[in-house]
């Protein structure tokens, strides 16, 4: 090869020859279907919880799929080590280079269906720990499978000619996002969670625009807004909602003055708030905006989180979607600390919780059951990963519909709770203002409904005998609400825990949650 670009046909040429051999040479294609490999390799009909593997198994795909497309949906995940495609049941196994890559995957296609061809496929860890393939058409396909991701990482993908994955060239590392949909509300950290998956995401500015949800988000390089665009254009963040519509921008740059929840610069943590006011953009940026999108004078402006939760209420409700409940398996628990209540209480912050089961015979593990499948993602999507009593806790959905409670006259230890008709639920209530209120975890917590008489000194020592120290702390003007940090994101998880709905005397309850602020 004369250049990176020779080697992109060479391998686009090398994978075609391999699939029409693969799909019309009667001895090939029993090699690589139904041969010795896919012997070792049983087709996995069922779907089940498997434990995580670095290997996947992914299920109804299109019938004439591409080695190259199985691949991309892996690459912004990790390093692919190896692939196995079973074409005659539309199945393949995926080999990550990590379990943590592969994990990493897993839990975002929960969340976000990932799609070939406009079908939907499915996604889950594998019984297998590795694939062992050693066929020499397999050989031939791994050495085109390492110049791929040779060549995709020198960032040489987005050749308008003969690229491997066939799209264009993005004009800039700018993309336009709009969000259709919109049933519930999608933060900067929401969209900077998903969006960081393809590559480093620098700068986001969200505005409304003829009542939609619109964000500009730029990354460090346009191979990274290539990527994401392919991957994401269509997807839905939640179940049945929230569609990414996604083109690319003609600007080249974000000037971000802002810092806060309309406007961000990861580049430029000192930047400062601007007391929650809309992002200020240069002159030249709004005009560039202009040609993007149509004129934006008079239009920009930040949008209602609180409308956006009350309209998302009432459309869920209407929209039939809330019937549907979802149901999470929490995994890697503290078994000897963890209660029903204590997952109740932490899961509650992202949904309401119906019910909660401890496996009587697996007792570091736990099935909770959400009001609706948007609020299991919600939960999977900030939880997963997370440190609860000091052990780092898995969560993913489960193949269970509902929870089933233990039969009358049963003992089961308590180790099942129905939380269906509990006063603490947070999002009951159509419109509430938590709906604006939803964060990931983090070492800085909300307090709300305290009591005139309690002084800082008082909630100090609260929360410092829930195990944590205290590193600042600061009232609200009102001294009603108040914002205090602890020192890890996991001494605050404890606090909320343990804290969340305390008596604070004349029938004054503690409010606990997540803060996106520091002091």
């Amino acid at each position: 090869f004369n250049s990176i670009g020779d080697v992109a046909v060479g391998v686009k040429k090398c994978l075609y020859s391999l699939y029409i051999m693969s799909s019309f040479c009667p001895l090939l294609a029993d090699t690589t279907s139904n041969g010795s490999d896919s012997k070792k390799l049983r087709v996995e009909d069922r779907v089940g919880d498997a434990p995580p593997s670095r290997v996947l198994h992914i299920r109804k795909l299109p019938n004439d799929v591409s080695e190259t497309e199985i691949i991309a949906l892996g690459l912004p995940f990790g390093k692919v080590t190896n692939i196995l495609t079973l074409k005659g049941k539309n199945q393949a196994f995926l080999e990550l280079s990590t379990e943590e890559a592969a994990m990493t995957m897993v839990n975002y296609y929960s969340a976000v269906t990932p799609h070939v061809r406009s079908v939907p496929v499915y996604i889950q860890y594998s019984n297998h720990k590795e694939l062992k393939t050693d066929n020499s058409n397999q050989k031939m396909l791994l050495v085109a499978l390492h110049v791929i991701q040779m060549v995709s990482s020198r960032g040489t993908l987005t050749s308008g000619s003969n690229s491997i994955d066939g799209g264009g060239t993005p004009s800039s590392p700018v993309l336009r996002i709009i969000i259709d949909n919109m049933f519930y509300p999608v933060t900067l950290d929401v969209l900077q969670q998903i969006f960081s998956k393809f590559g480093t995401v620098m700068k986001i500015i969200t505005f409304t625009k003829n009542n939609q949800f619109q964000a500009l988000l730029q990354y460090n390089d346009p191979t990274s807004a290539q990527q994401a665009k392919v991957a994401l254009d269509g997807q839905n963040i939640y179940n049945a909602c929230c569609t990414l519509r996604i083109d690319y921008s003609k600007l080249v740059n974000l000037n971000v003055k802002y810092n806060n929840d309309k406007s961000r610069d990861y580049t430029r943590p000192e930047l400062p708030a601007g007391d929650g006011q809309p992002p200020a953009l240069d002159p030249s940026v709004v005009a560039a905006l202009g040609k993007d999108s149509g004129s934006l004078l008079g239009a920009l402006s930040p949008l209602s989180a609180a409308a956006a939760a009350a309209a998302a209420a009432g459309r869920v409700a209407l929209s039939g979607h809330s019937g549907a409940s979802g149901v999470l398996l929490v995994s890697n628990l503290n078994e000897e600390m963890v209660t029903p209540h204590s997952l109740f209480t932490l899961f509650g912050v992202y949904g309401d919780v119906q019910r909660v089961k401890i496996l009587f015979n697996k007792k570091d593990s736990a099935l909770i059951q959400m009001a609706d499948m948007n609020q299991a993602q919600l939960a999977m999507s900030h939880l997963n990963g997370q440190k609860m009593y000091s052990k780092i806790i898995r969560v993913t959905m489960s193949k269970h519909q509902t929870v089933q409670l233990p039969r009358d006259g049963l003992d089961d230890q308590g180790l099942t709770k129905d939380f269906t008709n509990s006063p603490l639920h947070r999002f009951k209530k159509p419109g509430s203002k938590n709906f604006q209120n939803i964060f990931p975890p983090s070492a800085t917590l909300h307090l709300s409904n305290i009591p005139q008489d309690i002084t800082e000194e008082d909630l100090r020592v609260l929360f410092s005998n829930s195990g944590g120290t205290v590193k600042a702390f600061k009232f609200f003007q009102d001294h009603k609400m108040a914002l205090i940090q602890m020192t890890t994101i996991e001494e605050a998880i404890q606090c909320l825990i343990d804290l969340h709905n305390y008596n604070m005397g004349n029938n004054h309850h503690l409010k606990v949650s997540f803060s996106k602020s520091t002091i």
